[in-house]
């Protein structure tokens, strides 16, 4: 089986954390998960090059095998259904 890579982007927020939460409670053992909190920053850019990268405009934002999750392109809140469409848990 291919493994999902799975990044999550956040700022400490309430809603961020809840995100977190949902995406390690759906993820399966095919799934690497990433967490990248913009306030801290990474010991290189690595994780503001793939806010561009990625064209992440709103946080938390969540990335399935280097492609924006849907529910994290709109102004819509991260839903359990949104992240499952997006392949996490998939097997």
């Amino acid at each position: 089986m291919t493994k999902h890579l799975v990044e999550v982007f956040t700022a400490g927020c309430p809603l961020c954390d809840e995100t977190v939460k949902l995406v390690r409670e759906l993820a399966c053992e095919n799934c690497e998960i990433q967490i990248y909190d913009l306030r801290e920053g990474c010991a290189t850019n690595e994780c503001l090059e793939k806010t561009t990268k990625y064209g992440i405009h709103r946080i938390p934002a969540v990335v399935v095998n280097s492609k924006l999750a849907e529910c994290c392109s709109n102004q819509q809140p991260v839903s359990r259904e949104a992240l499952i469409a997006a392949g996490i848990g998939q097997g």
